[in-house]
């Protein structure tokens, strides 16, 4: 039997003299703890619960009520719940409110209304001291929970994803990339799918809307900033016809493959040398290329054909990406235009007829002038008009 206090004081008093009058007295102060013993089982409040739940969400769905008439905060009365049926994918889990003893029954894994619309959970409880000998757990101390799952409108799932497709970076504007595929999870619903564009960086893709066929819009292109490691991404959308409308986003990875669209850059596009240089290699120039091999180097450098009887200038190549420019004697201060192709690799190859500005510049203690001498010439040449002009005056 549960007793309303597991503490008593006693005060007990000791006389001498045969308890008579003239005798002394002592007392004492006696305290009894009573220790409770687990001879109380804890019973469910009622044999059936029920809950209701949304798929597709966690979370504590119902709390389970006991009833246990050992004393409150012991082991004798604190409550360990178990889930002996009902629970074969794990998407149930049971545990105790420490301050109520209750049973909170949550959801773990989300549950699909499509699979199963209705649980039905077997529980028992019992108490973390064993029960004394002659005392046994009785129907009382277990429970069904009826969980009732509610549909929801999920939005639309891409298979796979992400999609991924290799295309070569120049095809035609308006080929097919790829037919997307996306179901909807509500099959009781019969819902319609409508497809958009999402995210679509550079702008090249355009979806249809009820078939799902992805094209170009625009010329692919390797060499976009756009595109990381050759490889252009995309998002879409799938839409179903629920209300409100539920929404699925489906990636798509498009692998570039490199087409030969890139003349060659040539670097540096400037030199400077001394009239009088003793070394007549100018410059050391290199070329660049943005597509991938093999349509890339080994380059050719050539120089265009150079006019007049005497030649100026001559290309030797180093490797397969530099080549040097040597003077074949020396020239007179002035800025000269050296015309140079480079071409690449790629089948077929592309050539960049592009130039090098060469300054021919006086170099006097260490101090290179590269200023144009043109202007010097158009000065001396202005005077010497200004002076023919008074001449002719002076005999009018």
């Amino acid at each position: 039997q549960t007793m309303e206090t597991p503490k008593y004081e006693l005060v007990i008093e000791a006389k001498d003299m045969g308890g008579l009058d003239v005798g002394l007295t002592g007392t004492a102060t006696a305290t009894i703890l009573i220790d409770d013993k687990n001879d109380h089982p804890p019973e469910f409040t009622k044999k059936e619960f029920q809950a209701t739940v949304k798929e597709g969400v966690t979370g504590v769905i119902v709390n389970l009520t006991v009833g246990d008439r050992d004393d409150p905060a012991t082991g004798a009365w604190r409550a360990v719940y178990t889930i002996i049926n009902g629970n074969p994918g794990q998407s149930f889990e049971i545990h105790t409110n420490p301050q109520t003893n209750e049973g909170m029954l949550s959801v773990v894994k989300p549950l699909d209304y499509e699979i199963s619309a209705f649980h039905t959970l077997l529980i028992k409880v019992e108490n973390e001291d064993p029960l004394i000998p002659d005392i046994a757990y009785g129907p009382s101390s277990t429970a069904t929970v009826q969980i009732t799952v509610e549909d929801v409108n999920e939005g639309p799932v891409f298979h796979p994803n992400p999609m991924t497709v290799t295309k070569q970076e120049n095809i035609p504007v308006g080929s097919v990339v790829l037919t997307v595929n996306a179901t909807d999870p509500d099959t009781l619903q019969h819902q319609t799918i409508r497809y958009s564009v999402y995210k679509d960086p550079a702008g090249w893709l355009e979806i249809n809307p009820t078939n799902g066929t992805i094209g170009t819009t625009a010329i692919l292109d390797r060499e976009s900033p756009h595109v990381q490691n050759n490889i252009y991404t995309a998002l879409f959308l799938a839409i179903d016809s629920g209300n409100p409308p539920a929404t699925g986003t489906g990636t798509l990875h498009i692998t570039l493959e490199d087409v030969n669209d890139n003349v060659p850059s040539l670097y540096p596009t400037l030199a400077k040398v001394c009239e009088d240089a003793k070394d007549l290699r100018v410059v050391v120039l290199g070329a660049s290329d943005k597509d991938l091999h093999p349509n890339t180097d080994p380059f050719k450098f050539e120089l265009s054909k150079q006019s007049g009887p005497e030649k100026l200038w001559r290309i030797t190549k180093l490797n397969n990406t530099h080549a040097q420019v040597v003077l074949l004697q020396n020239l007179k201060k002035a800025n000269y235009n050296i015309p140079i192709s480079v071409t690449d690799s790629g089948k077929p190859p592309l050539t960049n007829n592009t130039e090098l500005k060469l300054q021919v510049c006086s170099c006097k203690k260490s101090k290179m002038d590269c200023s144009a001498t043109d202007a010097l010439h158009i000065s001396i040449t202005l005077i010497l008009l200004s002076l023919f002009s008074l001449f002719c005056k002076s005999f009018l």
